[in-house]
């Protein structure tokens, strides 16, 4: 069995998409995972599975469309290889200061990250950074001022939003526990 972290696009957030944590990871052992564990209410799980990563991400949308009636999008991940991503930071992410706000980035869409960015623009001097990790991209922003920041305003902007889903460094790390 691989041990894998399901994050859910776009649910329980102002009152649209809602699924009941519980009976997420209900529907997670129903469908023959195990060891399933969901963290916070924005859909994140983490389970157990024989199968492959390709055949998961679609098996799980499919059960979501199936127990819930919403076709959400899913990025599915190894535990091995968010631990990878994790060790691999760059040394401004994921600190302990406050005035910082630390978020992975995972692409959705068959776009590469470098796409992504193009789509993005550069993030804004000295309010925030970016750094391509293989298929995610780090990245950290200025609490206080995160309304001046290029890359919070565009990666909720439409055509670009539902491209990715986004965890901050807080959530991976307790998942990757």
């Amino acid at each position: 069995m691989t041990k894998y972290a399901a994050f859910l696009r776009g649910i329980n957030i102002s009152g649209k998409n809602k699924i009941s944590m519980p009976e997420l990871k209900q529907a997670f052992e129903e469908a023959g995972f195990t060891e399933v564990i969901t963290y916070l209410n924005s859909g994140n799980v983490v389970f157990e599975a024989e199968s492959a990563k390709e055949v998961l991400r679609t098996k799980v949308e499919q059960l979501i469309f199936q127990r819930f009636s919403l076709n959400i999008p899913v990025y599915v991940i190894e535990i091995t290889c968010l631990q990878k991503i994790l060790a691999a930071a760059p040394e401004w992410w994921g600190t302990d200061d406050k005035a910082q706000y630390d978020n992975l980035i995972f692409i959705l869409s068959d776009d590469s990250p470098q796409d992504i960015c193009s789509m993005i623009g550069d993030p804004s001097q000295e309010l925030e950074k970016i750094q391509i990790h293989g298929n995610i991209i780090f990245w950290t922003f200025d609490r206080k001022l995160y309304q001046k920041c290029n890359w919070w305003k565009k990666t909720a902007a439409s055509g670009i939003a539902e491209k990715l889903t986004i965890r901050t460094a807080g959530t991976v790390k307790k998942l990757c526990k």
